[in-house]
């Protein structure tokens, strides 16, 4: 194992601890809840930049980064639920949008079209993370309260919008035509990677 999914496997087993800290009541918690959180977000930055600069991205790193991330922001809202920090249907919303790609993303492998993460999903993701440590750190400093409701709205905002990109991405791709497919598999390149849409006349489902 290289180490780019040695740390996204890490991050894996950072998330039950931080759930078992979250929902037990002891001195400070709030402190070690949010110290563990941002240890697993930055592991999420980290072995991205070590896969590329060590060239070790691989296909196994590539479907379980994203579904460690996934998992990591999904208990932490559904553990402040639990807490009374979030409303649950802003967490319905945020879950399902999680869900919903995931499982985009692997139909799509499936037909052999990656789909590259958008800019508004980055911009999600760090939002997430905004959103989670105001809310936590929100119960002994009210002033970061507020600003983790703000940014609660902001992404359950950008969670809707980057769902929509996605699916758009996913139909535009599926409307390029099968002999494009073999194609490239004869040339011994990815079936399908686009981070923009392709140019050129490019049917569409509508």
């Amino acid at each position: 194992m290289n180490l780019p999914n040695g740390l996204t496997i890490f991050r894996l087993f950072l998330i039950p601890l931080l759930i078992v800290v979250l929902l037990t009541r002891f001195p400070n918690k709030e402190f070690i809840g949010v110290a563990i959180f941002l240890a697993a977000a930055l592991t999420d930055w980290l072995d991205g930049y070590v896969a590329r600069r060590r060239r070790q991205i691989t296909a196994f790193g590539t479907w379980l980064d994203p579904v460690a991330d996934k998992l990591l922001v999904t208990s932490a809202f559904i553990a402040l639920v639990e807490m009374r920090l979030a409303p649950a249907w802003m967490v319905v919303i945020i879950v399902g949008r999680e869900l919903a790609v995931t499982g985009l993303r692997n139909v799509a492998l499936v037909k052999g079209i990656s789909i590259d993460v958008s800019e508004l999903g980055k911009a999600k993701m760090a939002t997430q993370v905004l959103t989670i440590t105001a809310l936590i750190l929100g119960i002994r400093f009210p002033l970061l309260e507020a600003l983790g409701r703000w940014a609660l709205w902001l992404t359950v905002f950008f969670a809707l919008i980057s769902a929509l990109q996605y699916f758009r991405r996913f139909w535009i791709q599926m409307g390029v035509p099968p002999e494009q497919w073999k194609t490239e598999r004869e040339g011994g390149q990815p079936l399908l990677h686009f981070s923009e849409p392709p140019k050129g006349d490019v049917p569409t489902h509508r």
